[in-house]
């Protein structure tokens, strides 16, 4: 069968779950990939109450919907990264704390291991999000920098992800670091190093999405097929580059997103230039089953629009592989007709 076509809630996060989920389902969503903000899913109330989960998911049987993701991109973000004022504006209250960096780093760091148990409990196999990166800030290498520097920056993501990822290993669930700028995974070869810094811990694996690859000039279906056993999670998310007016390069000119300046901006699904067609059949060679799950962004279009426009064109889009080799029949025909020689 086809994948289920899901949502990510994480742009909705305005509307309260019992507005979203029918409105998702009208647009023609199966599913939705849940975001820890909002009043999506609360980590904490998720493990301390058993209503609070069955309600949740009765309310999404309820619009025939279903989860098979959870989102906690913003407190992930805080683990490894340079806190700052910015994180206290995406950090619950009792992750941020008194704001004193190393503490909230902790905290981040509980709070993922938790997100793990509760998505356990909730019968949810993957959670998806960020790592931070203490070494991010580095990444235009002047001063120099060594390699010894980005060694340390890998080692520190490695010693704080080793114990939680040993927390989703126990309790049976996967976590999948959407490859991201800011994050300690951005392209290929950063994430190849972000996996040997965990030791190729199983749990550690990828939220594959298309349009943070693509205009970095990253071979976004070599992803796919480099890292095929550790794609958990497919955001289809489109994005176009070499526009702009010329004075905003692939570093953001400190433009926010929709300036008509910019070389590159987030586009509704199918109104970019990522290559979609070539994602589908790289998942199919794989053998992904799992969702595809749109997280819409697009500075220039209504979202009602645009996210319905998107479930259309991925529905439309995605197809069940081959069951077996489309030349076979000749195979089946010749041995016939040997067999009456």
């Amino acid at each position: 069968m086809p994948r289920p076509i899901t949502l990510f809630t994480g742009q909705w996060a305005d509307l309260p779950l019992a507005e979203l989920a029918p409105l998702a389902r009208r647009m023609g969503y199966d599913g939705l990939e849940l975001a820890c903000w909002g009043d999506h899913f609360d980590v904490q109330q998720a493990l301390a109450s058993d209503t609070y989960v069955r309600d949740k998911w009765a309310l999404l049987r309820e619009h025939g919907l279903t989860c098979l993701a959870i989102g906690n991109h913003l407190v992930g973000q805080a683990v490894c990264d340079l806190i700052d004022e910015r994180h206290r504006a995406i950090l619950p209250a009792h992750v941020w704390g008194d704001g004193e960096p190393e503490g909230v780093r902790q905290r981040a760091a509980r709070e993922l291991a938790d997100t793990a148990r509760a998505a356990a409990k909730s019968g949810v196999k993957t959670v998806t999000g960020f790592t931070g990166s203490s070494i991010w800030h580095a990444t235009y290498a002047f001063p120099p920098t060594t390699q010894a520097y980005w060694d340390a920056g890998f080692a520190d993501f490695g010693r704080r992800f080793g114990p939680i990822l040993e927390t989703f290993e126990q309790q049976d669930v996967n976590f999948a670091l959407e490859v991201h700028p800011t994050e300690i995974a951005f392209d290929i070869a950063s994430a190849e190093r972000a996996i040997a810094a965990v030791g190729g811990h199983r749990r550690f694996g990828f939220n594959y999405d298309p349009s943070h690859l693509a205009y970095q000039g990253v071979d976004y279906v070599r992803f796919i097929r480099g890292f095929a056993d550790r794609i958990y999670n497919a955001h289809m998310k489109d994005v176009w580059w070499g526009r702009g007016d010329g004075t905003v390069g692939v570093f953001g000119g400190h433009t926010s997103f929709g300036d008509a300046r910019r070389f590159w901006d987030f586009r509704s699904v199918g109104r970019g230039m990522v290559d979609f067609e070539s994602i589908i059949v790289a998942l199919n060679d794989i053998g992904y089953a799992g969702p595809l799950s749109v997280e819409w962004e697009d500075s220039r279009m209504d979202r009602v629009h645009g996210a319905t426009e998107s479930a259309a064109f991925c529905r439309r889009l995605d197809f069940p592989p081959a069951a077996g080799a489309f030349d076979a029949a000749f195979d089946k025909a010749a041995q016939g007709g040997m067999a009456g020689t």
